[in-house]
This record gives structure tokens, sequence and C-alpha cells, in this order.
């Protein structure tokens, strides 16, 4: 198959006489997800979740759908002289206010120490860094806050914490908590600020968990 994830996951379709809507339905999305990644580019790449059930639907690598190579994934955070592993820092913010769309770009990477990353109980292949916009997570989080987020949790059972999650293509970052028959309750610190509760989990897409916050003083 050619390294084109958006190619290969068409081919698996058409090939298993399956359509763009039954895929969609499959995933718990709108019918028209899957044909908006194929045609219109949008999202940019599957979330993991949804890779990851295509992967074992059609009995495939997920990397044919576009997953890292893991090996190449850690090679990315380059050693610095000192020892220092680099994160990438994700161009755009997490909104923690009105909303942020996603962009799925880099721009620059911070060091941090092994070994102090291994504490944080996560792969650094895993981790990313992003600026936080808006002060809805006030006093938690502020405008401008830099948060790390594992994106391994996307593909864990959810549990209580602070999470990167899209909804209608917004990047947001939210208290999240399970509710009753597995509805989410998503709350913002800052009390000038709405709840949601009881949002059905197919609406959510979870990016990753915030497990550590740097801020400026």
């Amino acid at each position: 198959m050619p390294d084109d994830p958006r190619a290969n996951l068409e081919k698996l379709i058409r090939k298993n006489g399956h359509d763009f809507a039954a895929i969609s339905k499959m995933l718990g999305k709108n019918p028209a997800y899957i044909q908006q990644y194929l045609r219109r580019g949008s999202p940019k790449k599957l979330d993991e979740d949804d890779r990851r059930r295509l992967a074992e639907f059609y009995g495939v690598e997920e990397r044919l759908l576009g997953a890292p190579d893991v090996r190449a994934a850690r090679q990315s955070h380059d050693i610095v002289h000192d020892g220092l592993l680099r994160i990438k820092q994700l161009h755009v913010g997490a909104s923690a206010g009105p909303g942020s769309m996603v962009d799925d770009e880099y721009s620059e990477s911070m060091g941090f120490g092994p070994k102090w990353l291994r504490r944080l109980g996560a792969d650094p292949a895993n981790l990313s860094l992003i600026a936080v916009d808006g002060d809805s997570m006030e006093p938690t989080l502020g405008d401008g806050d830099d948060i790390m987020v594992d994106h391994s949790a996307a593909s864990r059972p959810l549990r209580d914490g602070i999470y990167v999650l899209r909804m209608d293509d917004v990047l947001l970052v939210k208290r999240v908590a399970m509710g009753p028959a597995g509805a989410l309750s998503i709350r913002s610190d800052n009390p000038q600020y709405p709840d949601w509760d009881d949002v059905s989990i197919e609406s959510v897409n979870i990016i990753g968990r915030v497990v550590w916050t740097g801020r400026r003083l």
C-alpha cells in the first residue's frame, strides 16, 4: 500500500464493499465524517482511537492509516548537549475559553530531563506541549500557561482529570469526569464559565490528558 493514509483507507473501504457512511457510523461519527476526511482533508488526520479501531476492523497495521512509527517517534525527541529530551510544542493553543481550531503543526520544542519525564509515567514519544488560551480554567490553568499532554491517555479508559479534547473541530482544555450511564461532565474551573453535563462520549474526541503545567510569574 502507498504511504498516503487517506488512499490506504479508501482502498480498504472499497475493497471490502463498505460505504463511507457505514464506516463513519461504526466510529460513532456523523455519516459524512469519513467522506470529509478523505475528500476535504478534515480532520487533517484520524484520531488515535478511530485509527486503531479501523486498523483492527480491517486487520492492517495502524501505521498504514497514519500512525507514527514508534522508533521514529522516539528518535524525534532529540537529545541536546546537556542531556535533555526535547518535547515538541504544538503551534496552536488549547482554548480554556471560547475555543481554538485544531492545527497539527509543530513550532518549537522544550528540553526536559529524562528521569523527570519518567516520573510522570509517560513515554516521551507520546508527549507534546500546548499553550493554554483563555481563562476558563483559572485558577488551575491560566492564559499562556504551557501544559504537557500525554496523548496515550486517549487510548486508555477515561478517568477524572484535566484533558485536551476536541468538540466540533474545536480544541479545548477542560476538567472531565465520568457521569452516570457513561456520559461525561465537562467543567471549567472558573465559575464564570458554564459547565456541560450529560455529554455523550461519542461527541467528544479525547486528545490527551494534562500531566504537567508550567506557569509564567
